[in-house]
């Protein structure tokens, strides 16, 4: 046990909320492949402007917890794997969805897009005919 750990009794790290861990899904797929796009970050900043987990919220402190949060992996594949404390089933639909719809907004999905949104449906236990899905109806949505 460290310093601060002896100090403060070794109490673990509070756990992220949902709408943290929803923030961190977002921001996770808006720079899978190292860098923000146009399109995904006005996406990003329509979800932000219109989900009611950010309606009444702190997002100051909701940005922190995320950025706080994305700073302890290495990778953002292994950053994925905290999104398996989502407690609310909808808000791991959600996750997916929104997720999803980042990625596609760009108009061009890349491999490291892909692969990310494979690590989030397995870690979110999204079923391969939702996914499925929702990536169809994402293509009638931004279908040119």
């Amino acid at each position: 046990m460290g310093l601060l750990g002896k100090m403060f009794g070794g109490a673990p790290a509070k756990k992220a909320s949902d709408d943290v861990l929803l923030l961190h899904s977002m921001m996770l797929m808006s720079s899978a492949d190292g860098f923000l796009e146009g399109s995904e970050v006005a996406t990003l900043e329509g979800f932000i402007n219109t989900l009611p987990e950010f309606r009444d919220a702190d997002f100051d402190a909701q940005m922190t917890a995320a950025r706080k949060l994305a700073a302890k992996y290495k990778s953002p594949k292994e950053a994925v794997q905290a999104l398996g404390e989502i407690s609310s089933p909808a808000v791991k639909t959600k996750a997916f969805v929104l997720a999803a719809d980042i990625a596609m907004s760009s108009g061009d999905i890349d491999e490291a897009e892909e692969e990310l949104l494979e690590a989030m449906q397995r870690v979110l236990g999204i079923d391969d005919a939702l996914a499925n899905k929702v990536v169809e109806v994402l293509a009638l949505k931004y279908a040119k």
